[in-house]
């Protein structure tokens, strides 16, 4: 049974062969990095070094020290908030923001006193940056926004908003869940303070893979303590970067797909990707636009956006919806609140839920088409049920 794989937002795939293929050889060696001098652990550390410097290379970092290893963009976002957030502090961010930033902020006010200020979206899902500047408090010390939306897939004015949070002092954190190896990105060059990624999206590596970047003039809080291989005589954790914030033993395996996903990005090139996804993209929002009842939600046809699709459909439920396309006509999509209940809020969707069509680089235009077959079907069936 062949699947139509339309779930790109949550994890891409298919991997390139040359990911899977690196983990598989990995685990024939599968030697602790940085925890001995053997040829097996110094092999597994070259293969974390490798895949950091290409990291740092595809989006725009000068010393790849300054990128950490996590487990997902989950993982780096706590990172970042829990270790810069002092109490005292103010924070803005957006309403429509990932549980990954909602939750760690909303924790801190609870556990902390931290304020927590969060700047309204339209429906489509952009934000104004005057509207950002207006939150500022005298203690605004972090603004934390996604570079698109994972439900309504608008980017946001970043290069505006940094120039914002510099002029006031403040510091930028930046979630790129949904951008990372799809839109081109400099960090160093665009200003950011930290920006946390995952390596299972856009940089087609596996599950478990992420990581944060974090400017040299930042200090962080580890999240973890432990273990790093390196000052092992003293009592606290290492100064020296990237070890002070990836206590234990690093995904060696994963890192090592991870690898190759990043180089496949590189070869293949974001400004050509982004081209790819942003034509296909287009073609899905025509041809939903023709069903009947269906309303596609975030910017509109011919606006900036990723490759997100999400939409309602009059009468039926979206969680309904998505199992009929996946039982009926094997086509993979996600239906729900997507982790971002503020997002729902902005677009009017807090009672329905939606269904999320999201493409990846190897998307065909066929599967695209498929799905808008299926949703018309799908349309004449509830609506002559009505």
């Amino acid at each position: 049974m062949t699947i139509t794989y339309l779930d790109n937002a949550a994890s891409s795939w298919p991997k390139p062969p040359a990911v899977w293929e690196a983990m598989s050889e990995c685990m024939q060696m599968a030697a602790n990095p940085g925890r001995g001098s053997h040829q097996m652990a110094v092999k597994a550390s070259r293969i974390l070094f490798e895949t950091r410097s290409a990291i740092a290379k595809l989006i725009g970092v000068r010393n790849p020290n300054d990128i950490s290893y996590a487990l997902n963009t989950t993982m780096a976002l706590n990172e970042a908030i829990k270790g810069f957030v002092k109490q005292g502090d103010h924070v803005i961010c957006t309403n429509v923001e990932h549980n990954s930033v909602r939750r760690p902020l909303e924790f801190l006010r609870k556990q902390m006193g931290v304020q927590v200020t969060y700047v309204e979206a339209n429906a489509e899902g952009q934000v104004r940056v005057e509207d950002v500047e207006q939150a500022f408090q005298s203690n605004t010390t972090l603004v934390v926004c996604n570079h698109s939306s994972n439900l309504l897939g608008t980017i946001l004015p970043i290069e505006r908003i940094v120039e914002l949070t510099k002029r006031k002092g403040a510091r930028l954190l930046v979630d790129g869940a949904q951008t990372a190896g799809i839109i081109p990105i400099h960090v160093e060059r665009m200003g950011i303070d930290m920006f946390a990624f995952p390596g299972h999206k856009g940089l087609l590596g596996p599950q478990g893979t992420g990581g944060l970047y974090i400017h040299p003039d930042l200090e962080l809080t580890p999240l973890l303590h432990g273990g790093t291989g390196s000052q092992s005589e003293a009592i606290d954790q290492p100064t020296v970067r990237p070890d002070r914030y990836e206590a234990g033993t690093q995904n060696t395996v994963g890192i090592a797909g991870l690898k190759e996903g990043v180089k496949f990005v590189l070869h293949e090139g974001v400004e050509a990707i982004h081209n790819k996804e942003w034509n296909q993209i287009q073609r899905l929002m025509e041809g939903l636009q023709s069903v009947d009842g269906l309303k596609l939600l975030g910017p509109k046809l011919g606006e900036p956006k990723t490759g997100i699709a999400s939409f309602v459909l009059d009468q039926a439920d979206a969680s309904e919806v998505a199992f009929i396309l996946d039982q009926s006509f094997q086509i993979a999509v996600r239906a729900g609140y997507h982790c971002t209940p503020l997002a729902h809020e902005a677009a009017g969707t807090t009672k329905t839920g939606a269904v999320r069509a999201s493409i990846g680089y190897f998307t065909t235009d066929s599967e695209i088409d498929d799905l808008i077959g299926a949703m018309k079907e799908i349309s004449k069936h509830y609506r002559s049920s009505v």
